[in-house]
């Protein structure tokens, strides 16, 4: 496949198109409709749950998660469907788990009804075990009347702004109107809360049972049952809106500087091939471990300027130590994050003592801070986070709770809430997001310790090659469009720089032996434009753009992460440009 472009100049309308080929990058989907309700089955996920045309709940499934909250993989085993009823035969082996069930969707009028009733075959220490319902992102701002299990009724609403903690606590029953829809959701078989998902650009809700303020993992014992259900009741209160069928507007205002694009430093196995992608490298050195030498080394091999992100245990030695390997290399380190080894955030003596390192060995640098996990701690724990830092960071991995790849474009709008709301605790000072990468680099909510390397070298790798995932479709040429969409979804004006990705490897912009890989494109057509004034997007939508302007041109990239073509209006001041932007694929408009 070409590389993902699509060039139109302004004055002729002239434009060529990107050459397509399938791939699995979509998850397979089946429709099902009985009287008003439809919904799609995913697998084992009953989702886009609608009621006369809208979506309910944006799905149900039977979750299963270990001590340290890993999801136990779901087989589908068997699949009855009929007019009014659906039933999936369910095993979840692993993890040391082993659980059989059977999932039951049942009809009748207004009605839809989801129970699951299973077994746990051996002794399991788990974390969660239940239906979750997962509610549309777009419900924020909606009032709801929740009634509590003791009987008692609140009003409340699901929040506008990423909550830190659950919104919604003890349920027994939801009940809210939305786009002319009344609907209820009654739980049975335990108690049930709400957290707010947007936290790791979910784009949903989560109600799900067995309350954090209860111990876990805990202890599920042989032969124990789970015997659960959430039934929907929908009606109809007001006529449907008019649907808008003509192009998308997509409207860009100046603003800003055109962020930093830079690219994490691979932290796979030897060998990987040197790099000179992206502005700038991104190395994450945890001394706790004897490896970070080697792979400060391997990053600045690249020559690209430097962002550090230092681990920093209890002892001050390893932090003196990288201080002044830092100070001794030929390539600049930009900024330096540092971050708790166990709370992975920023806190007050964290900042302390790392600039206490760094001017001990005369190093004048930026010193940046936030949290290395999730926008989750940072947004949890941010009054923790020291006052005394020239930037915020925050990371951000789209693919945390689930692997869909409807959740992995949903975020793309979580991202813009997440930008602009670490711009909001960042008061005025610069925001730098990154490494993006698509599966968790590690796992922040372990219940016990990760595996950490031993040896001094990168022969077996670090960092996330240890204690991370990797993901295929990170070779897939879709990705190049999720990427130039999320590039514009986390550009506001106070974003200074993003980083994607690795240079080589499983979570690289090319192979270990340097073969580019799709995304190579969308990176380098991003990087091309730092610098340049800014043109953004400040309305969210299915299709992003971002664009730079110079005194010679004006470079619009338009990218379309959606299964179907989209007809677009990209909007400058003074000038409108059409444009129909193919499924999973971007352009580039200059004039």
């Amino acid at each position: 496949m070409k590389p993902a472009t699509m060039a139109e100049n302004w004055s002729t309308g002239y434009v060529r198109e990107v050459e397509k080929t399938p791939s699995w990058w979509r998850d397979d989907a089946r429709p099902w409709h009985s009287g008003a309700w439809t919904l799609d089955l995913r697998g084992d996920e009953i989702a886009d749950i609608a009621f006369d045309g809208v979506v309910v709940v944006r799905a149900i499934r039977a979750a299963v998660r270990d001590a340290g909250w890993l999801t136990v993989p779901t087989t589908v085993v068997a699949t009855r469907i009929g007019a009014d009823s659906i039933e999936l035969n369910l095993e979840q082996v692993g993890l040391g788990a082993r659980v059989t069930g059977t999932v039951t969707i049942l009809t009748s009028g207004p009605e839809l009804r989801v129970s699951w009733r299973a077994v746990s075959h051996d002794a399991f220490r788990t974390c969660r075990i239940g239906l979750v319902a997962l509610h549309p992102a777009s419900w924020a701002g909606t009032a709801v009347t929740i009634d509590h299990t003791d009987g008692t009724r609140e009003e409340s609403a699901f929040p506008r702004d990423i909550r830190p903690h659950q919104p919604l606590m003890d349920i027994r029953r939801l009940t809210a109107i939305r786009d002319g829809i009344r609907f209820e959701l009654a739980f049975t078989g335990d108690v049930f809360e709400t957290e707010d998902q947007r936290n790791w650009t979910d784009a949903s809700f989560k109600t799900y049972s067995r309350p954090l303020a209860l111990p876990y993992p805990y202890d599920l014992p042989a032969g124990e049952q789970v015997d659960q259900s959430i039934t929907i009741r929908a009606d109809r209160v007001k006529a449907a809106a008019a649907v808008h069928d003509g192009p998308q507007l997509l409207e860009l205002v100046a603003g800003g500087t055109f962020p930093e694009i830079g690219v994490e430093a691979s932290t796979a196995s030897e060998p990987q091939a040197a790099s000179a992608d992206g502005g700038f490298r991104v190395v994450e050195l945890d001394l706790r471990t004897p490896t970070w030498r080697a792979a400060l080394h391997r990053a600045a091999a690249d020559g690209r300027p430097l962002v550090v992100h230092l681990v920093v245990p209890a002892s001050d030695a390893p932090l003196t130590e990288a201080a002044a390997a830092l100070a001794a290399l030929a390539v600049p380190s930009t900024r330096v994050a540092a971050f708790d080894a166990v709370e992975h955030v920023s806190d007050a003596a964290v900042i302390s003592r790392t600039r206490a390192a760094l001017a001990r060995v005369g190093l004048d640098v930026t010193v940046i801070g936030g949290a290395r996990s999730h926008f989750t701690e940072l947004n949890r724990e941010r009054e923790r986070i020291s006052r005394d830092v020239d930037g915020y960071a925050v990371t951000l991995t789209p693919l945390f709770h689930t692997l869909d790849t409807e959740q992995l474009v949903e975020s793309l709008t979580m991202q813009r809430v997440i930008a602009a709301q670490t711009a909001s605790y960042a008061a005025g000072r610069p925001v730098h997001v990154g490494p993006v990468a698509l599966r968790p680099r590690f796992n922040n909510v372990a219940t016990s310790p990760e595996r950490l390397p031993t040896r001094t070298d990168l022969a077996e790798g670090y960092g996330a090659a240890f204690t991370g995932a990797t993901d295929d479709r990170q070779a897939t040429p879709e990705l190049a469009a999720w990427t130039i969409a999320s590039a514009a979804a986390l550009a506001v004006p106070t974003t200074a720089s993003v980083s994607f990705f690795e240079t080589t490897g499983p979570r690289g912009i090319r192979a270990a032996d340097g073969t580019p890989r799709p995304v190579l494109a969308a990176i380098s057509a991003l990087a091309a434009l730092t610098g340049a004034e800014l043109l953004h997007q400040p309305a969210a939508a299915e299709v992003w753009a971002i664009g730079a302007r110079t005194a010679e041109k004006t470079t619009i990239l338009v990218a379309n992460p959606t299964s179907v073509d989209r007809r677009v209006t990209v909007r400058i001041p003074g000038r409108d440009t059409p444009a129909t932007i193919p499924a999973d694929s971007w352009i580039r408009i200059e004039g």
